[in-house]
């Protein structure tokens, strides 16, 4: 008896596999190239999320694979006390493309790792160990980087890290605090936020760990103003800012980084994402200042691929193709073109509540109805559903009460016609799908 390739696959996942959050795309991908995935039955499918957010570049972009074609035939992992010239190029290109006193890099593998180099380094500087983050943050699922995310991830694991405080997220779609001209009051809210942080506080106050655009917790970006008050607060109380631009770094949101909007220099930065166009790559940097007093205290982040050299080829490749083809600029251009046809969907169709975002990452929040603005997670994944059966790949924030949020990352490289192509989609698969959820909802 023949077995059926597909259904041998599928049968094979599901007996073998671990499921690690939500559900598999029901499609068995084989290649990939620029913003297209391709299926083994012949589908294409737009990539409206780069991947997991990473592909900035796109899918096999010639440069890419022309790096790792030579790279790794020459020079593929070390023993992590061996330097080579693609990871002290990669550590000086990083530092030369941030501003002062940023200038130490450490190369690691994933956000996560990242962020967890950067606690132990803000840990380990201050003396300290509690750390401050955002109810709806997503930082990684390693200890302390998952201690200090709050929108997921948190019931069943026993305690989380000792110090781990939460404070507001200032979403000004769902403003908790507000003016007495009915705009949303952030300052208030981050005065607030404090006064209970430090209420709580047991005097050990090490670090606050933020996105400047949050992108798991609904794409809510920090009011202008916001960055620079929250690192006078830092300040105040002797801790440590560190950003987390893993989705937001290196030119998807129309500028280097995100945090250049705001005039704000952080204290430790992390990448991750973007920083591998697709490949496991991030970097902790920081001032030489906060390393030489860390090194001096004893710091320990030895891993297994820390500093590998086939890895750090790539990200030199990724700085190379951003800076010649101007992708900050074109990111910036493109993020208009997107934004502005999102608002168009959301003018014609009433379940849209909200448009936000910067550059090449925007956010769409579907809704009940626009104007009691109830989220709608089952609205979101019927229109991702419909999405894909039409050829469109989207990414729903996969979190209780935030299923109607689309995250939408397209590649720095995609063109105009692909964008028009994803809204067109995304409109069709909305408009099919709205009438037929409000009536099951009401």
């Amino acid at each position: 008896m023949t077995v059926d390739p597909t259904t041998s696959f599928w049968a094979d996942a599901e007996r073998h596999l671990v499921r690690y959050g939500g559900s598999f795309t029901p499609e068995i991908i084989d290649h990939a190239l620029g913003s297209y995935v391709f299926t083994e039955s012949g589908r294409k499918i737009l990539d409206f999320t780069s991947g997991q957010m990473s592909a900035i570049l796109g899918h096999s972009h010639p440069d890419i694979v022309e790096t790792v074609q030579r790279e790794v035939g020459r020079l593929d992992h070390l023993f992590s006390g061996m330097l080579s010239r693609p990871v002290v190029d990669l550590a000086r290109r990083l530092a030369g493309s941030l501003p002062e006193p940023l200038e130490k890099a450490l190369l690691l593998t994933t956000g996560a790792e990242s962020n967890e180099a950067a606690l132990r380094l803000a840990k380990l500087v201050t003396g300290r160990h509690e750390i401050v983050s955002f109810a709806h943050s997503w930082h990684g699922m390693t200890q302390g980087a998952a201690s200090a995310t709050y929108s997921a991830g948190r019931k069943g694991y026993g305690p989380a890290v000792v110090g781990s405080l939460a404070i507001p997220t200032p979403n000004a779609y769902r403003p908790d605090f507000l003016t007495s001209e009915g705009q949303h009051d952030w300052r208030r809210q981050l005065d607030v936020a404090f006064d209970l942080v430090d209420a709580q506080s047991v005097g050990s106050l090490a670090a606050c760990l933020v996105e400047p655009i949050l992108s798991s917790g609904g794409v809510v970006e920090l009011p202008l103003g916001y960055l620079a008050a929250l690192k006078v607060k830092c300040e105040e109380r002797g801790m440590l800012l560190i950003l987390d631009e893993a989705q937001t770094g290196l030119c998807r949101t129309g500028t280097w980084y995100a945090f250049e909007r705001d005039g704000v220099v952080p204290d430790i930065i992390t990448l991750s994402k973007t920083l591998g166009a697709g490949l496991p790559l991030a970097a902790v940097v920081t001032s030489a200042e906060i390393e030489e007093e860390a090194h001096a205290r004893g710091f320990l982040f030895f891993t297994t691929h820390v500093s590998d050299p086939l890895v750090a080829a790539v990200g030199n490749t990724v700085l190379d193709v951003l800076e010649r083809d101007h992708l900050d600029q074109r990111a910036e251009k493109l993020g208009l073109v997107l934004q502005q046809g999102l608002l168009a969907i959301q003018s014609r169709h009433n379940v849209v509540g909200d448009v936000r975002g910067r550059g090449l990452l925007q956010g769409l929040e579907l809704v009940v109805d626009r104007a009691t603005p109830q989220g709608s997670d089952r609205l979101g994944a019927l229109v991702t559903s419909r999405c894909l059966e039409l050829g469109l790949h989207m990414n729903v924030v996969q979190l209780p009460g935030m299923g109607g949020i689309f995250r939408i990352a397209p590649p720095l490289t995609a063109t105009e016609s692909e964008l028009g192509e994803g809204l067109d989609i995304l409109d069709q698969a909305i408009g099919d799908c709205a009438d037929r959820s409000s009536a099951v909802e009401g």
